[in-house]
């Protein structure tokens, strides 16, 4: 990590937005690649800060601070990063935390880094019940859908969205990818999974090769 990500990644956990700005601003401006920019500067910013606020190290105010700040800086590193990838994959992932976790700070990480991968992605937000996952497989027909949990207890629902999804003749039209703090990929393999990925730049990397593969078993990203 070069000296002037490291000032990135700083800034954002201090919540120094213009700090963020102006380093985001010079890193683009010296022809650094913007997929370095997002996944070694921003997102390793916000997991740490995730992992922070697991371990009761990091509070509400700023997680949301840092959070707005990436939002910002995504928002000046992903034309750089189009223009450079200038992919579009033409598949839609479908992604949201499970009913009864309110946690989302990763899965807006794994959606805005989707979104600079090309897909094109529809969040359903945080505490999402299962059926609603259903519903948005029947109606939109997307190729991917991601599940997330942040708590053990709501990992759980992992498993109850999987098989509400074979229970309404769903399962076998959408590759199914989970991931958390607390989730593993023995775990996505006993709930029947196709993939899981431990980090952000791992679930983009699973939700490509999953689209460009056959059937096929539990990946761990």
């Amino acid at each position: 990590m070069t000296k002037a990500i490291e000032d990135l990644r700083e800034a954002v956990l201090a919540a120094d937005e213009e700090a963020a700005l102006e380093a985001t601003r010079a890193l683009l401006e010296a022809g650094t690649d913007p997929r370095a920019i997002l996944e070694d500067g921003l997102a390793r910013a916000m997991t740490e800060l995730g992992q922070r606020w697991n371990r009761g190290e990091a509070f509400l105010p700023e997680v949301v601070a840092a959070a707005d700040i990436f939002k910002l800086c995504n928002e000046l590193v992903e034309p750089a990063l189009l223009a450079r990838g200038g992919r579009r994959t033409g598949h839609l992932f479908v992604i949201g935390t499970v009913e009864g976790d309110l946690h989302d700070l990763g899965k807006n990480i794994v959606k805005v880094m989707l979104q600079t991968a090309g897909f094109e992605v529809l969040d359903l937000g945080k505490d999402v019940p299962a059926a609603r996952f259903v519903q948005a497989v029947a109606d939109r027909r997307p190729r991917l859908l991601g599940l997330s949990a942040l708590l053990t207890t709501t990992m759980l629902e992992q498993r109850t969205v999987i098989e509400a999804l074979r229970a309404a003749g769903l399962r076998d039209t959408v590759r199914v990818m989970v991931g958390g703090a607390p989730v593993t990929a023995e775990w996505a393999a006993e709930i029947g999974a196709d993939a899981y990925a431990p980090s952000a730049p791992a679930a983009v990397e699973t939700a490509l090769r999953l689209v460009g593969q056959g059937a096929g078993g539990v990946a761990d990203g």
